[in-house]
C-alpha cells in the first residue's frame, strides 16, 4: 500500500507538471496570435530576434539595409505588443526558449490561417450584396474568383486601368504586355467607391467599404461587418486605443481581402506576377515613411477616419449641464434628496 501511495503521488506530480506545461504552451500560442495581426505578417519571430541581437553585438555605426531596418522595427513592435517577451526569454533555459518561440510561431500562423479562412467565406457574400453579379460569386469555389469573375476582377483591377474596357479585361486575363498586374499598382478595392482619381491617387485610398468590413470581421466580429455605412457605435478611442491607431492592423486586412478576391486556393506570398510581400512593404511604407508635415497630417486624418468607422465617436462630452440634470439618474437623486429633507 505504501508503494502504491508513492507511485500515485509521483503520478500526481507528473500530471501536475504536464498540466502546467500545457497551460504555458497555450498561453504562448494565444499571445502569438497577435504577431501576424499587429506585428509582422510575413517575418519570422526568430528573424526579428536575430536582427536585434546582431545590432546589440555590433558596436559599429555601419549603415543597415532596408530589410534589416524593417526587422528591427518589427522587433520593437514585438516587445511593445508583448512586453513580457524579453524578460521571459532571459529567464528560460535555451531549449525552453526555443520551445517558447515555436509556440509563438504556431499561434501566429494559426491566427493568419483563421483570418484568411474567415474572409475567404465572407468576402463573396459582401461582393454579391454590393455588386449583384450574375452569376454570383461562389463562396465555396475559389477558382470562380479572380480576374475570371467580372465583379472580383473589377475590384482587383489596377487603379490606372479601366476594367470597363474589354481590351483591358482581355489583356489582364491574358497577362499581355501593358496589362500585367503586379504589386506596383493599387487595386480598385482599396479606394472609396472602388474608383481612383488619377489626378490625386491618394484621394479615397484605403477608404473602401470592403476594407472596413474586412477589418471589422477580423478585429471586432463578423456580425459588426454588416453595418459600415456610418461611424461605428463604440466609444471614442482615437486617443487611447492602440490597436485602432496601429496602421498595421488595416494593412493586414488589405492583403487578406485581396487573397479572398483572388482565385488562389491556398495562402502564398506570390500570386502570378503579384508579390504579396512587396505589396505589404509598399503599404507599410505609405504609413510609416510619410515625409513632410502635410503628408503626416493626411496619414493622421486617415487613421482617425478608420477609428471612427470602426469604433465610433462619443458625444457624451457635448452634453450640456442642463441636459445632464434632466436625465433620470440625476432626477432620481434629486427626488431622493427631497424625500430625505
Amino acid at each position: 500500500r505504501r508503494r502504491i501511495a508513492q507511485l500515485e503521488e509521483k503520478l500526481e506530480v507528473l500530471e501536475s507538471g504536464r498540466a502546467a506545461k500545457d497551460r504555458q504552451s497555450n498561453y504562448f500560442m494565444g499571445q502569438g496570435r497577435a504577431i501576424r495581426r499587429i506585428i509582422s505578417l510575413f517575418d519570422n519571430i526568430e528573424d526579428l530576434v536575430t536582427e536585434n541581437d546582431r545590432r546589440l553585438e555590433d558596436d559599429s555605426d555601419q549603415d543597415h539595409t532596408l530589410d534589416q531596418d524593417r526587422l528591427q522595427i518589427g522587433y520593437a513592435t514585438l516587445t511593445s505588443a508583448l512586453p513580457w517577451f524579453h524578460k521571459k526569454g532571459v529567464e528560460l533555459e535555451y531549449d525552453e526558449y526555443l520551445q517558447m518561440l515555436k509556440m509563438l510561431r504556431q499561434g501566429a500562423d494559426s491566427a493568419r490561417g483563421d483570418d484568411t479562412s474567415k474572409l475567404k467565406g465572407l468576402v463573396p457574400d459582401w461582393v454579391n450584396r454590393e455588386f449583384k453579379p450574375d452569376p454570383p460569386v461562389d463562396p465555396d469555389d475559389k477558382h470562380s474568383r479572380g480576374f475570371t469573375n467580372d465583379a472580383c476582377g473589377r475590384l482587383l483591377c489596377p487603379a490606372e486601368l479601366d476594367w470597363n474596357d474589354p481590351v483591358v479585361r482581355a489583356g489582364i486575363r491574358d497577362r499581355s504586355q501593358g496589362h500585367i498586374v503586379t504589386d506596383l499598382s493599387f487595386p480598385n478595392y482599396l479606394y472609396d467607391k472602388y474608383t481612383a482619381n488619377m489626378d490625386d491617387l491618394e484621394e479615397g485610398l484605403f477608404k473602401s467599404k470592403l476594407l472596413v468590413q474586412g477589418y471589422k470581421a477580423v478585429f471586432t466580429s463578423p456580425s459588426s461587418a454588416k453595418d459600415v455605412e456610418g461611424d461605428g457605435d463604440g466609444a471614442d478611442v482615437i486617443q487611447n486605443n492602440r490597436r485602432a491607431r496601429n496602421p498595421f492592423c488595416t494593412i493586414k486586412v488589405k492583403k487578406h481581402v485581396r487573397f479572398a478576391l483572388s482565385s488562389v486556393t491556398s495562402w502564398r506570398s506570390v500570386d502570378g506576377d503579384f508579390d504579396y510581400i512587396q505589396f505589404w512593404h509598399i503599404i507599410v511604407d505609405f504609413f510609416e515613411k510619410a515625409s513632410g508635415r502635410e503628408t503626416q497630417r493626411r496619414i493622421s486624418r486617415l487613421l482617425d477616419w478608420w477609428t471612427r468607422k470602426v469604433f465610433g465617436r462619443s458625444h457624451r462630452d457635448e452634453l450640456s449641464n442642463a441636459a445632464k440634470e434632466n436625465m433620470s439618474v440625476n432626477a432620481l437623486a434629486r427626488q431622493r434628496a427631497r424625500r430625505d429633507d
